[in-house]
């Protein structure tokens, strides 16, 4: 079920929507998960591979409040689960329970939300395993953060630098721009790394994601051109759909 990535990290796919966690281990079996997800067969699962390797779950953290990224379980101990403050108060835990029932009907989810915020401006997790820097990445949602392991030489980029899924744009009247900028800094963050893992898609090296940076940068310029994107990621019937229900509304606030 996992996949080693690094010295210290290991990531787990889910087949839907090829949505992936992260783990991060310390020397002493301490683990970070990051969006542990999505299924909550999936959630036990995962914690019962964590315990049989002899590690044990010591904090969380979220990128960003979208119910696949919020998730939790009661197969999972009760530990700091942390988001940014933006991303912490932006969905009410019904709000996201709500959205978790209609886009994967047929579960019964133990926990859904319930994030505490990190204090404000706060550059690193408070946890007492490997440095993880909290890079603001805004445009995708509110509060949106990647994580940075700079001993690992791995970037957890949330709902960015994917394979499978286009920018994808919050509500906010800033978010194109918002996101042209968290490219900017993942561009920099990405040339000291080795690793790099989406939150849905295939984990990439440095050049793939410096590639897949490129790519989300001519997706943008089509999107705002008003210009149909030759991208390979549309062929997929629900990224096409929220391509096009962007575009739609991008189209309705130039008119």
């Amino acid at each position: 079920m996992l996949e080693q990535v690094s010295a210290r990290v290991w990531v787990t796919t889910s087949p839907t929507w090829l949505t992936t966690s992260s783990v991060v281990v310390a020397d002493d079996g301490a683990c970070l998960l990051v969006d542990p997800a999505l299924t909550p067969a999936d959630l036990v699962s995962l914690q019962g591979e964590l315990t049989g390797r002899g590690w044990h779950v010591a904090a969380a953290f979220s990128t960003h409040p979208h119910w696949d990224h919020v998730l939790w379980s009661e197969a999972l101990p009760d530990v700091p689960r942390w988001a940014t403050p933006g991303a912490a108060v932006a969905s009410t835990d019904e709000e996201l329970a709500a959205q978790a029932a209609r886009d994967l009907p047929g579960h019964r989810w133990d926990v859904v939300g319930g994030t505490t915020p990190l204090p404000p401006d706060t550059t690193e997790l408070p946890w007492t395993g490997l440095r993880a820097a909290v890079v603001a990445t805004p445009g995708h949602a509110p509060g949106h953060a990647s994580l940075h392991l700079p001993g690992e030489g791995v970037l957890v980029a949330g709902d960015m630098l994917s394979d499978v899924e286009v920018p994808l744009l919050d509500d906010d009247d800033d978010a194109v721009d918002a996101y042209r900028r968290s490219l900017q800094r993942l561009a920099d963050v990405v040339a000291s790394c080795d690793v790099v893992v989406p939150g849905h898609g295939r984990v990439a090296d440095g050049a793939e994601a410096s590639r897949r940076i490129d790519a989300d940068h001519r997706y943008l310029d089509d999107l705002t051109a008003g210009v149909d994107p030759l991208d390979a990621r549309l062929g997929e019937p629900r990224v096409r759909a929220e391509h096009v229900a962007q575009a739609a509304r991008l189209g309705a606030e130039r008119r």
